[in-house]
């Protein structure tokens, strides 16, 4: 059973400009370690950057309600053949347990000026956590 559905769009260059102007500061409270450094070996790392940061507010949409999260708890990685899921951490794994939520699904693209997650959660039986 579908549990929320969530999707975002982020334009690439407010992305750029906001690197630009808060540099490390604003890349290290948003991105873990291993999301920055994949979006740093494209070579357009702003691209990247903004379609994980869709999936995040994506993933959050689709939750509904969570108080108090760091979007840092949120990890976009890309998986054999280069397709993206979401591992979790934090409060979003109690979430998640709590409602049963065992699939969580993840969409990427970019196009020119914009970037866009969907995130769609189904519920049932907890299975095998991400």
């Amino acid at each position: 059973m579908i549990y929320g559905i969530g999707i975002d769009i982020v334009n690439i260059e407010r992305m750029k400009r906001a690197v630009e102007k808060w540099g490390n500061r604003f890349l290290e409270r948003v991105f873990t370690e291993m999301e920055i450094s994949y979006c740093y070996e494209k070579r357009n790392p702003f691209l990247s950057l903004a379609v994980r940061f869709a999936a995040k507010e994506a993933l959050i949409k689709a939750v509904g309600s969570i108080n108090s999260i760091s979007l840092k708890d949120i990890e976009v990685v890309n998986v054999d053949g280069g397709k993206p899921i979401l591992r979790l951490r934090g409060k979003f794994n109690e979430f998640f347990q709590m409602h049963k939520i065992e699939k969580v699904h993840l969409s990427l693209s970019h196009e020119y000026d914009y970037g866009i997650a969907c995130v769609v959660l189904e519920q049932g039986e907890i299975g095998e956590m991400i």
